[in-house]
């Protein structure tokens, strides 16, 4: 494990926050060999397509509104809104105004030793 990554992180999002006219801002907060944080930020219309990913992950929503597609299910994604998403899923998101949400994506369990 990295010196990094063994230590506490305190950080603050909103300070973090920026936006692009021409494409979506991202910030990565913290990234372990475990856990990986990410702070997006989207214009109104800005969007990702519909993908997938090889682990779980998790959005938060900050700010904004957005239409967050998960599997076959379409949200109206707003701040406090909570995903949990399964690897392997396929999913969306369309900003529908200013949208900044927080992504946490998990990388497997790490190696722990001891009693």
């Amino acid at each position: 494990m990295s010196a990094e990554a063994s230590k506490a992180l305190a950080a603050d999002l909103a300070g973090m926050i920026q936006f692009a006219d021409r494409g979506i801002v991202s910030k990565t907060v913290h990234d372990s060999p475990a856990l990986k944080l990410v702070l997006f930020c989207f214009e109104p219309g800005q969007m990702l397509s519909e993908h997938s990913a090889p682990f779980e992950a998790v959005i938060h929503v900050l700010e904004g509104n957005a239409e967050v597609k998960l599997g076959g299910e379409v949200h109206d994604a707003r701040p406090g809104a909570l995903y949990v998403m399964p690897a392997g899923l396929q999913h969306a998101i369309r900003a529908k105004e200013r949208f900044v949400f927080l992504l946490t994506m998990t990388r497997g369990r790490p190696n722990v030793t001891g009693p």
